[in-house]
């Protein structure tokens, strides 16, 4: 078996992890007890590009029990769990193509790495599987690829993108736009875990700052609403009038980013697109601001921007470059510009990717009974699996709803009846 982990020493402290991580996702565990039982993946290979993490690996082993075989890497360069990545390679025997810190170079290595494998499914996090795929169709159709899931915004616009432009040769399931999925994984995973990435890396008081969010998408929304609830002024900036009209409803300052870089102490980019803070706006902040990026992509930073303007850098803390501009001022950026909550601290809790997961397995096994149906698209994730998720989740938390009696549903499906 192929692998390039940094150190397969670490398995055990991985597996007492993954272990932690696995008790407290219930829901992805009912579906592992029936994959077990049933095998509907038998026969399918799976190319995976996800944040090698404690939860990533709870859903291999759901995929391999389901019947599947599985290969590993990196969906971004600073989000691997070493020790995870050991245990998966030592105790699940999954071939993992991961190393926390690997340069650019290592990184699309490793994406070829996994798709030796041969995948039929491929599952991304950030479509680089896919757009690799697609840069050497030749190479990489010699087996037939079924279809592919992805997991988060970016890669999804990357896919619709590219099913625009009538280039996309297999059905790709959205998982990201799964209700349980942005819902609650982007806002109060992103909210909550970049948070803690920010705070680890600097160990900054947020309360009192300006804490300046950029998108108010699921991510930004999840993450105002945490930095507020720790005492941030928080200032959003947004290019959409309605995202921009909803987060001054909730309460916040909009601006341009333009005047929120004079005033900011902390600023986050999390809009999923390209150079959101650029050099003009590094000339102008706070000495001591910091920097750092939510999104996918480092890309939403414009680092280049900002070695332009510097004297000199120097990392001063782990995760944590301390700029000096030709003015005389600090800027400090975190993590490479990478997403901090997986560069400095561990990503999502368990409990949120347990309905992420779900739908990622539930996904899969769609796409192996459906996929004949399916034309060459980017779906979402069929309503029935998302409602079933969110009410074994509702379950698993001990919380039970209404339902409807034969006479509402008559109303509800009614024009007759009136006031």
């Amino acid at each position: 078996m192929r692998y390039d982990v940094k150190d397969l020493k670490l398995a055990k402290k991985g597996a007492l992890r993954i272990e932690w991580a696995r008790n407290n996702m219930p829901v992805l565990g009912l579906v592992a007890a029936r994959f077990k039982k049933e095998k509907p993946l038998t026969g399918l290979s799976i190319a995976a590009c996800l944040h090698v993490t404690t939860e990533t690996a709870v859903l291999m082993e759901v995929l391999k029990a389901g019947g599947a075989s599985v290969a590993v890497c990196a969906s971004n360069p600073l989000s691997t769990q070493d020790d995870v990545a050991a245990s998966l390679v030592s105790h699940l025997k999954i071939p993992v193509f991961a190393i926390k810190g690997e340069d650019t170079r290592t990184y699309y290595r490793h994406l070829v790495s996994a798709l030796a494998v041969g995948p039929n499914i491929t599952m991304d996090d950030g479509a680089d599987l896919v757009s690799t795929i697609h840069q050497d169709p030749a190479k990489y159709f010699r087996k037939p690829i079924l279809g592919g899931t992805e997991e988060t915004t970016t890669g999804v616009i990357r896919l619709r993108a590219l099913a625009n432009q009538g280039k996309l040769k297999y059905p790709i399931i959205a998982v990201n736009d799964a209700l349980t999925k942005h819902m609650f994984d982007n806002r109060y995973g992103t909210g909550q875990s970049t948070i803690d990435g920010i705070v680890r890396a600097t160990n900054k008081l947020i309360a009192g700052s300006n804490f300046v969010v950029c998108g108010y998408g699921w991510c930004g929304r999840g993450l105002a609403m945490r930095a507020q609830g720790m005492g941030a002024n928080v200032i959003v900036t947004e290019v959409d009038p309605l995202r921009g009209l909803e987060a001054v409803m909730d309460g916040y300052r909009v601006m341009t980013i333009k005047e929120a870089s004079k005033i900011g102490d902390i600023f986050v980019t999390v809009t999923g697109d390209l150079n959101v803070i650029r050099k003009e706006h590094f000339s102008v902040m706070k000495n001591g601001a910091i920097v750092c990026n939510s999104g996918h992509f480092n890309a939403e930073i414009e680092i280049p921007g900002l070695e332009k303007l510097k004297k000199s850098k120097k990392i001063i803390r782990d995760y944590v470059e301390e700029y000096t501009l030709r003015n005389g001022r600090k800027i400090y950026l975190l993590g490479e510009g990478r997403l901090i909550n997986l560069a400095a601290a561990e990503g999502h809790p368990a409990s949120v990717m347990d309905m992420s997961f779900c739908n990622q397995a539930l996904g899969v096994e769609y796409m192996k009974q459906h996929y004949k149906e399916m034309d060459r698209n980017v779906y979402k994730v069929p309503d029935p699996i998302d409602n079933e998720i969110a009410r074994l989740k509702l379950t698993s938390m001990g919380v039970t709803i209404d339902t409807l009696t034969a006479e509402q549903k008559r109303y509800l499906s009614s024009w007759e009846m009136g006031t």
